[in-house]
């Protein structure tokens, strides 16, 4: 078709097709728990009609998809190298490693602090939320519970550094799609989350040690940490080689080599060490990098070890991450049809004059994320809309994509928990037996991130944009993928 065919949509014609696609997701995802893909695909369905009505074409949009793809093709081959990563960590013991040397630093004199700082380290080196705290949340929660300590204040610590490694970590599915959806590098996406991370981390930390000062308990009551800590020592032989894997991550982000390159790297490594310390064959290392881990691998029976255990370390593989790439073909599908459309840019143009600074535009996304997360309870629905909304709005005001990134993070991924009607939300109060509302006001972290992100927005114009990153800063480097 033509240009001269082309038309634009008027505000009440736009609103259709948006407000028909939120009733999808509202309906569909939030209360009926149909799959996000599916919902998807009927919500750019929908923009596409809208599209082709106002004289748009089916040929734009599949252009415009593949020009999308092609801008993710590197971020999609690392989800697959994350999920290999995980894999090869698995059974070299890596991660295992991680785990059990954050069991041992648990002190109960300070159990609160600790519930955190624990928590933190293993969600980190697990890169899962509900991982760390399905496993050693709910053993520091059952030695709250002997203690007759706050379940509501260790559930707080516990969803906090949970969500501290689910924000931070490279291998986090939800760090990974959100650098994706803005179109940030994912290490220069991590960097500037500690922007937010590390004031609120300093305060939950401050938090939980003045509440939890003079905690006093007895020894014995460490029983399940220690059955947990002797189940990995039974299983692996760990020692500090085991770290090296870890250590070629660290060193090839700081040196700001290809992702793809460190990853691939790291778990060749790592299978290697499997090979040698853990006396794995090349079958199950093959296996394990492939198709995920398993306890049963390296000799031991599944009856043998905890479930909690299990459900800890079997994981990973590059199986594991088909289902995340196949979303970001749909949601590619969605966008691209919202794009063409010129629905949402129409409501954008009469919304947006009347944001002029920077903390009401960060403020708006973060309200925003917030709001659609609750409607969707999927943070990867939520990312790609987020990108739709502000995408364009963030690089007219000059602003880098990691600041929109963040922003997804501060406002979906780790406020996701606080809500009792989000699957995330569910999870959590259900694992750590405590309700929602009554561990919210603790999570310290999960509030800290929402707060923190909003101030450094306001208070820009006061401290020469400290904690905002511009797209023509000098130390930029836009070459990344």
């Amino acid at each position: 078709m033509s240009a001269k065919n082309i038309k634009s949509p008027s505000i009440g014609t736009a609103l259709i097709p948006i407000v028909i696609s939120l009733a999808i997701f509202i309906v569909g995802i939030g209360i009926l728990e149909y799959p996000a893909e599916l919902m998807l695909l009927f919500g750019g369905i929908v923009f596409t009609i809208f599209a082709v009505l106002h004289g748009h074409n089916w040929e734009r949009i599949i252009e415009t998809m593949g020009s999308k793809i092609k801008k993710a093709l590197p971020a999609i081959l690392i989800l697959f190298s994350i999920g290999l990563l995980i894999g090869t960590w698995m059974i070299a013991g890596t991660i295992p490693l991680f785990v059990y040397y954050g069991l041992e630093m648990i002190n109960p004199n300070y159990l609160y602090l600790i519930a955190f700082l624990v928590t933190a380290i293993v969600s980190t080196c697990v890169g899962t939320s509900w991982g760390a705290a399905g496993t050693i949340g709910v053993a520091i929660m059952s030695i709250a519970q002997t203690m007759d300590l706050s379940l509501a204040i260790t559930a707080g610590a516990v969803v906090s550094g949970a969500y501290f490694g689910d924000k931070l970590s490279p291998l986090s599915d939800t760090t990974n799609m959100s650098s994706i959806a803005a179109g940030s590098n994912l290490y220069e996406h991590i960097r500037h989350m500690l922007y937010s991370a590390i004031p609120s981390s300093i305060l939950a930390i401050i938090v939980f040690t003045v509440v939890g000062f003079g905690i006093e308990t007895d020894s014995t009551q460490l029983a399940s940490i220690q059955e947990m800590t002797a189940g990995l020592d039974q299983l692996f032989n760990l020692n500090v080689v085991l770290l090296l894997p870890a250590v070629v991550v660290i060193g090839g982000s700081l040196m700001k080599k290809p992702p793809l390159i460190v990853l691939f790297t790291s778990s060749v490594i790592a299978m290697i060490i499997g090979l040698v310390f853990q006396g794995s064959s090349f079958a199950n290392i093959f296996a394990s990098a492939v198709s995920g881990f398993n306890v049963e691998m390296l000799g031991t029976e599944a009856n043998v070890i905890s479930e909690d255990l299990q459900s800890l370390l079997n994981r990973g593989g590059l199986y594991s991450m088909y289902n995340a790439t196949f979303f970001v073909f749909v949601a590619f599908f969605f966008a691209s049809a919202l794009e063409v459309s010129q629905a949402l840019n129409t409501i954008l143009e009469s919304i947006m004059a009347h944001m002029k600074t920077i903390g009401s535009i960060t403020l708006s996304a973060l309200v925003t994320g917030f709001a659609v997360i609750n409607c969707t309870s999927n943070a990867l629905v939520s990312y790609f809309l987020i990108q739709d909304i502000y995408g364009k709005v963030y690089k007219k005001k000059n602003l880098h994509p990691v600041n929109l990134s963040r922003n997804m993070e501060d406002s979906i991924t780790i406020t996701e928990a606080l809500m009792p009607w989000t699957v995330s939300g569910v999870f959590m109060a259900t694992t750590l037996g405590v309700d929602n509302f009554e561990f919210l006001p603790w999570a310290i972290f999960n509030l800290g991130g929402f707060v923190f992100s909003a101030l450094y927005g306001f208070l820009a114009p006061i401290t020469g944009g400290f904690g905002i990153r511009k797209l023509d800063d000098d130390h930029v480097d836009d070459t990344e993928t």
